[in-house]
């Protein structure tokens, strides 16, 4: 019998675990695509096991609903809301992820985390591409742009370029200065989600890089699921940023036993 723990992030669902006593030590793969099932399982976009771990007060090893695994940002502010919860953080939190160590700030009901950027933004045609811990194509909408998000997520997720590995595809339209709206389509899911972390990360960077006149500043992302807020500093190299935080609502939901 395994308690685990439902919490979500601007809409991205989760099933987290407290393995750090090895509660279940069998195949991960497995066991995520079975429980983040919605039909036959729990239903989530993901799935995370809090581990031990030296460099950092907790590991997050996640999975997506195929199995795959990545970073995410919405999945890692909802681990650090449950390590709260667990008692193995209050402030000053640092924590280890597939794509390395992250800071992470409690703001009274708002988690922030510190995002990565890898390389500077790549522009393919009009559009970009930003990997932010998982790679993201993104794409401007124009006055009637009438693209449905799930066929053109997977025109890019399985052209020739990505099919192999795979990318997150985002639509964006510009609602107000420093305000932008965002729909993503996310590899391992293969659906549109109600919220991406590193996608709103990854928009809100995007959308930096064209404000010729702001060095710093805050991104606020309309999401399906809620708003996030993208935090940046732009470095003296094109298109690369520092101080990157990923703040928005971690809140649980339910908690209940897997028979496994």
């Amino acid at each position: 019998m395994i308690d685990f723990y439902k919490y979500q992030g601007a809409g991205n669902d989760f099933i987290l675990i407290d393995n750090r006593q090895k509660i279940f030590d069998g195949d991960k793969i497995a066991f995520a695509r079975n429980w983040c099932n919605r039909r036959f399982g729990i239903g989530s976009d993901g799935l995370i096991f809090i581990e031990n771990c030296d460099s950092a007060q907790f590991e997050m090893d996640f999975y997506n609903p195929d199995g795959s695994q990545s970073f995410c940002g919405n999945g890692s502010r909802c681990a650090v809301a449950f390590a709260k919860f667990l008692g193995i953080v209050e402030q000053d939190i640092l924590f280890n992820a597939i794509d390395g160590l992250h800071n992470a700030e409690l703001v009274g009901d708002q988690v922030k985390i510190g995002m990565n950027q890898f390389g500077s933004i790549e522009k393919i045609g009009a559009d970009d591409f930003i990997d932010t811990g998982s790679p993201h194509y993104i794409s401007y909408c124009r006055p009637n742009d009438q693209r449905d998000i799930i066929a053109f997520g997977q025109a890019v997720r399985y052209s020739e370029r990505f099919k192999e590995e795979g990318t997150n595809v985002n639509l964006i339209n510009e609602i107000g200065d420093h305000h932008i709206a965002i729909r993503t389509y996310e590899r391992g899911v293969e659906n549109e989600t109600l919220a991406c972390g590193t996608g709103a990360t990854a928009c809100g960077l995007s959308y930096a890089a064209l404000q010729q006149d702001q060095i710093s500043g805050v991104v606020k992302v309309d999401v399906k699921g809620g708003e996030l807020k993208i935090h940046y500093v732009k470095t003296n190299q094109a298109d690369v940023f520092s101080d990157i935080w990923l703040e928005g609502p971690a809140e649980f939901v339910f908690k209940g036993v897997i028979n496994a």
